[in-house]
């Protein structure tokens, strides 16, 4: 493909208008720009792509001649890719400046006007709890509770003393 006047001309305009109007201090313009900006591009890669030829997938072949560059094609890929997760980005900028800009004068704070509420389910949620956990004391308690006919094992604290001595010493 020969580059077309037309397409040079259009890529050119695009570049002009993307380029003014990003310089605009509304990020939607700035949006409008960048994305103009990127498509020119597209439009350059494609001019620069050279000439048109058969798809690239079976190599060996005689009409290897004919066969399109693919690294225009896969640069084309990658440039859509990236402008849309930039627009996607500044997209995301736009709501949050228009979030922040419906706040007003509270900004990021808003009020919790349910603040009682949440404290009042969660002490009665909290009590329920300590509710079950007393009564698993208690059976606790219960079942471990000695009867006195029961003696009480005692356990004599001093270690027992050997009389014999150790193999080691009767080596000595």
């Amino acid at each position: 493909m020969t580059a077309s006047l037309t397409l040079i001309i259009l890529m050119a305009v695009m570049y002009a208008v993307g380029i003014t109007v990003m310089l605009e201090r509304s990020l939607t313009r700035v949006l409008i720009g960048f994305m103009l900006v990127g498509n020119a591009t597209n439009l350059l890669i494609l001019i620069v792509g050279g000439e048109n030829g058969s798809a690239p997938i079976v190599t060996g072949t005689a009409s290897d001649a004919a066969m399109a560059d693919p690294v225009p094609q896969v640069l084309m890929l990658t440039a859509i890719v990236i402008n849309f997760g930039i627009t996607a980005f500044v997209l995301a900028l736009i709501y949050r400046s228009w979030w922040l800009a419906q706040l007003g004068d509270q900004g990021d704070v808003v009020p919790d006007q349910h603040v009682d509420d949440t404290e009042a389910a969660t002490d009665a949620t909290f009590d329920a709890v300590d509710l079950d956990d007393a009564a698993v004391q208690e059976v606790l308690d219960a079942s471990n509770e000695r009867s006195d006919a029961a003696a009480p094992i005692e356990v004599d604290p001093t270690p027992p003393v050997d009389s014999e001595p150790k193999p080691e010493e009767e080596a000595r």
